[in-house]
């Protein structure tokens, strides 16, 4: 499957254009997306969504848009990131070998072997095409491995250091029905920072054990955390982050209430390096996505709003086969 990216403001010129071909529903540049291509893309996450819910979802709203819209713009904003980088393959010399080529055959064979006769008119679709489409798909798939495989960002230890602690909460207030928070009478506050300040008062002398203390006084069911930076707010991280094994923390107060933590661990050898793996996997994925949105912004994107806007869910055909399940066995099975 394509790498999840979170891509914003790409900058694509769209313009509603007239001249298109039959069943043409957008061209990127010169690439054109037919409409059997979207057809089967919407039957897909048509699929997925009535497996799930029912067919009776699509009688849903939000805002007034209704879900099937909402849908469509999925698999139109979905196709189009596939031929985007598929555009992007193609300027940066990247191509399937003779292996990919054929499994990729043989997703279109399996694909097509799975519809009905009644199923390949609605589609519209041959072997030809399908073949074409899985070819597309898999380069757009390996035009993200390949950039990404050749970024590797350096992650310190202390960047992705990750530490353990526990923790001693008193609220100084409550969530209300509408989930807003109502802060206690300043007297009530009080009287709660005195008692944190006492708790904290017997940990330092060793009355009591810590992790005992918060299990008798804390407003928060979980006592110890495995904490990575950017977890928690500033003001926290910075204070616990500076504690030696051992020490406790002063009070620190936010919104919520009062605070007390005790550092177990400055450095969890095994949640940190789990860290640092997911640090370096987002530096690929921002890099990346910083490449794919300038290479976008210089696409010309031509929608054929009127063909478009007659593209519907059908309730009378119920296509089973899957064509993304299709590829991500078929390519698993030799990855």
């Amino acid at each position: 499957m394509i790498y999840p990216l979170v891509i914003t403001g790409c900058g694509t010129k769209v313009v509603i254009t007239t001249g298109f071909a039959k069943d043409e529903v957008f061209r990127l540049d010169d690439l054109s997306c037919q409409l059997p291509e979207i057809l089967v893309y919407l039957t897909d996450i048509q699929n997925q969504y009535e497996s799930v819910y029912g067919s009776g979802i699509w009688k849903a709203s939000l805002d007034g848009v209704s879900l099937e819209e909402n849908v469509k713009d999925t698999v139109l904003a979905k196709i189009a990131q596939v031929k985007t980088m598929y555009l992007m393959a193609q300027s940066k010399g990247v191509d399937l070998d003779d292996e990919e080529r054929q499994l990729c055959r043989t997703c279109a064979r399996k694909y097509y072997s799975e519809l009905d006769e009644k199923e390949i008119e609605y589609l519209g679709v041959d072997e030809d095409l399908l073949y074409s489409m899985y070819q597309e798909y898999a380069l757009s798939n390996k035009v993200v491995e390949q950039l990404i495989a050749d970024i590797n960002p350096e992650i310190s230890d202390d960047e992705a250091r990750t530490i353990v602690l526990q923790h001693i909460f008193i609220a100084t207030g409550v969530a209300d029905g509408t989930g807003k928070f109502v802060s206690y009478s300043p007297d009530e506050k009080s009287e709660r920072y005195k008692l944190i300040n006492e708790i904290r008062e017997q940990a330092l002398l060793g009355e009591e054990d810590f992790e005992v203390l918060a299990a008798e006084y804390s407003d928060e069911d979980e006592i110890t955390l495995s904490l990575a930076r950017g977890a928690m707010e500033q003001s926290i991280e910075e204070a616990v982050f500076d504690l030696s094994t051992g020490e406790i923390s002063d009070v620190i107060t936010n919104e919520s209430g009062y605070h007390i933590f005790k550092c177990i661990s400055t450095l969890d050898r095994a949640q940190t390096d789990v860290n640092k793996e997911k640090l370096v996997e987002e530096r690929r994925q921002k890099a990346f996505a910083d490449e794919y949105n300038g290479f976008v912004s210089g696409i010309v994107k031509n929608l054929n709003e009127e063909l478009w806007g007659l593209v519907t869910l059908s309730d009378e055909i119920q296509i089973k086969a899957d064509f993304f399940g299709i590829y991500d066995d078929m390519f698993e099975s030799v990855g």
